[in-house]
């Protein structure tokens, strides 16, 4: 059985509940407001952690080659295609026998789920992923890289492979208002 309750005592159900509000909203008025300043001052005080997944690149060798066999592996463990690698069979000249030699290599950023199977899956430690993050576009189209034909120079911010600027603990690039 339902219990009826009063005009009234519904009536000062409400304003308590609206005090409670209110108290919570002028107490947060209240407390100073810190605002990062990322884009201004972001190569002197970034900083990003090393595990950071940002976006697969190739490993190079210091020749410049990448050490990428298109065996498939990578496209293979990748759990939605983010991932195409096209290749083809090619006679060695040295040794006469057939080899697999990749023609393109193809990402696309915008659908990576960041979930790093691909490098788990490389024998031949070929692809990592870096912490690079700026990679914001207008054109999706752009975010699908050929990481065989790019050679990736570490980003737009400085020493970010190493993760930026140094971790300053209780100290931020901050602006109080």
């Amino acid at each position: 059985m339902e219990e009826n309750k009063s005009y009234f005592s519904e009536l000062t159900s409400g304003v308590k509940t609206l005090a409670i509000g209110l108290k919570t909203t002028l107490k947060e008025y209240f407390i100073k407001k810190s605002t990062e300043q990322y884009p201004e001052n972001r190569k002197t005080t970034l900083h990003v952690a090393k595990r950071h997944r940002g976006r697969l690149v190739f490993k190079r060798n210091e020749d410049g080659s990448y050490k990428c066999t298109a065996c498939t592996l990578c496209e293979k463990s990748c759990p939605n295609g983010t991932i195409k690698i096209l290749s083809e069979m090619r006679e060695d000249p040295e040794t006469g026998k057939k080899k697999r030699h990749l023609i393109d290599y193809q990402y696309d950023l915008g659908d990576c789920m960041f979930c790093q199977l691909c490098t788990n899956a490389c024998n031949f430690d070929a692809i990592e992923f870096t912490n690079d993050f700026e990679n914001a576009v207008f054109d999706r189209e752009s975010l699908v890289l050929h990481l065989d034909k790019e050679v990736y120079d570490g980003g737009s911010l400085p020493n970010l492979i190493d993760g930026g600027a140094e971790l300053t603990i209780g100290k931020f690039n901050t602006k109080t208002k």
